[in-house]
C-alpha cells in the first residue's frame, strides 16, 4: 500500500473570489497560492488545505464540472454558533441552522456559492468523535 503524504479537496467554482471570501471568513483559511484559475488556502498551522479551482479550466475532468452530489465536507470547529453567526451576518446561504445531534455533536448546515454541502460541527460535553 502506497503511503499518503498531503491530501487536498478542491472546489470547482463558477466564481473564484466568492468562493475564496466564503471559506476564508468561515474558517480563516490563510491564502497560500491564488491565480486567475486556482486559488490554495491553508488553515494557520499549515495542516488543513483546500483548493478552489475554475471549472471551466482545461484540467478540471468533465464529470467535475457537474454540480456537486453524494458527498459533503466537513468542518469541525470549536463552537459552531461563532460559524453560525458569521454565516448569518454575511447571508451565506444556511441550510440547517445549527442542532444537537444524537452523537454528541452540534451541526450546522451550509451550501457554498458552488453548491456544495458544508457541514460544520462542534463537540458537546467535550465529546470528541
Amino acid at each position: 500500500m502506497e503511503t499518503i503524504n498531503r491530501m487536498l479537496t478542491n472546489i470547482c467554482s463558477d466564481d473564484l473570489e466568492k468562493t475564496k471570501y466564503f471559506y476564508s471568513k468561515l474558517f480563516e483559511f490563510n491564502i497560500a497560492y491564488e491565480s486567475d484559475w486556482f486559488i490554495h488556502l491553508a488553515s494557520k498551522d499549515k495542516k488543513l488545505e483546500l483548493g478552489i479551482i475554475d471549472k471551466t479550466n482545461e484540467i478540471v475532468p468533465e464529470e467535475a464540472k457537474k454540480i456537486p452530489q453524494g458527498f459533503y465536507i466537513t468542518f469541525v470547529v470549536n463552537d459552531v454558533d461563532v460559524v453560525f453567526k458569521i454565516a448569518e451576518s454575511e447571508k451565506f446561504e444556511i441550510v440547517n441552522k445549527p442542532t444537537d445531534t444524537f452523537y454528541g455533536q452540534r451541526r450546522l448546515i451550509l451550501k457554498d456559492p458552488n453548491g456544495t454541502i458544508v457541514d460544520v460541527s462542534s463537540p458537546i460535553n467535550n465529546i470528541d468523535l
